[in-house]
């Protein structure tokens, strides 16, 4: 039944409070910051965007709150063009996110408090049943209840999407939900949780790649950072490059793009080790801005790569 070029996405939206500074404070300890920013954040919506910027139809399921941090939600989709199917709750505002920034390596550490899209549940997936059913690709995280996910996967199994899982933040998952998994795409601490490897070096992706396969799932990404992707399609495994950057000022939000990146390729029909490159050159270049969605690149971005890599 995917009878349309669509992208479906389920996740959490938050409003991210970005704290930049040299390094990250210590348990007990105070530093002086560098900058702070306040923008549109969550797995779920950034995909979205990523996706959307970069030319695809996408729709975006989730649950926000009857407040400012959902109209900015709004504001958001609509500037990208991304269709949103939204349960308001009146329980539970919308999310959150507190972001810290290392400004010496690029790196970060956050703490997200998901707010209504906890609330999500199987009877909202049930409200979005036909246009989840319409759609040809499904992309989940989990920072959404489980239980919703499985019921919105199940959905897109039986409607001959392809599915894909990031998971994230990292849980254990079993074979019944695996199993509903075209594409995994976890980066190495997600890839630890699952396996239980310990993913060190690519050889130790390559291991944990086989394991993951073995645990259910068609085809594992293993997302490595400067050092590219994994990818495993249960037959043979290959190695996919990032590109060289001149500068990283921020990772927030890179794994986010390249899961929203590679359901664009894939939905434009580029074969899965083309899509995995094309991803790979889109999250690589969202590094070079700050912030999660404000990051995302356009298509002109990545065909123009070569101007980020100089």
């Amino acid at each position: 039944m995917a009878n349309s070029k669509r992208i479906i996405v389920l996740g959490a939206y938050v409003s991210d409070a970005t704290f930049r500074a040299e390094r990250m404070p210590k348990l007990g300890e105070t530093i002086i910051g560098q900058s702070f920013k306040f923008g549109p954040g969550g797995k779920g919506s950034n995909q979205a965007v990523a996706s959307a910027r970069l030319g695809s139809n996408v729709s975006f399921i989730s649950r926000l709150g009857d407040d400012a941090f959902a109209k900015m939600a709004y504001e958001l989709w609509k500037e990208e063009g991304v269709e949103p199917l939204i349960v308001t709750d009146l329980e539970k505002g919308t999310g959150s996110a507190c972001i810290y920034v290392d400004t010496h390596k690029g790196s970060n550490a956050i703490t997200i408090v998901p707010g209504a899209a906890l609330n999500i549940c199987a009877a909202d997936i049930e409200q979005f049943k036909y246009s989840i059913q319409s759609g040809s690709i499904f992309i989940a995280q989990l920072e959404t209840p489980l239980d919703a996910t499985i019921r919105a996967l199940e959905i897109s199994r039986q409607s001959s999407l392809t599915t894909i899982l990031n998971p994230a933040p990292a849980v254990k998952l079993d074979r019944q939900i695996l199993s509903l998994v075209d594409y995994l795409i976890p980066n190495e601490i997600e890839a630890e949780l699952l396996t239980g490897i310990e993913v060190k070096s690519i050889e130790d992706a390559r291991v944990a790649s086989v394991r993951l396969i073995d645990l259910g799932c068609h085809a594992s990404i293993i997302t490595l950072g400067e050092k590219g992707a994994l990818f495993n399609n249960g037959q043979s495994i290959s190695i996919i490059p990032a590109p060289q950057i001149r500068e990283v000022i921020d990772t927030t939000g890179a794994g986010d793009c390249f899961c929203g990146a590679f359901a664009h390729a894939m939905l434009q029909n580029l074969p899965p080790l083309e899509a995995v490159q094309f991803a790979c050159n889109a999250a690589a270049i969202s590094t070079t801005q700050q912030g999660a969605a404000n990051s995302m690149p356009s298509i002109d971005d990545v065909n123009n790569l070569i101007n980020f890599e100089n």
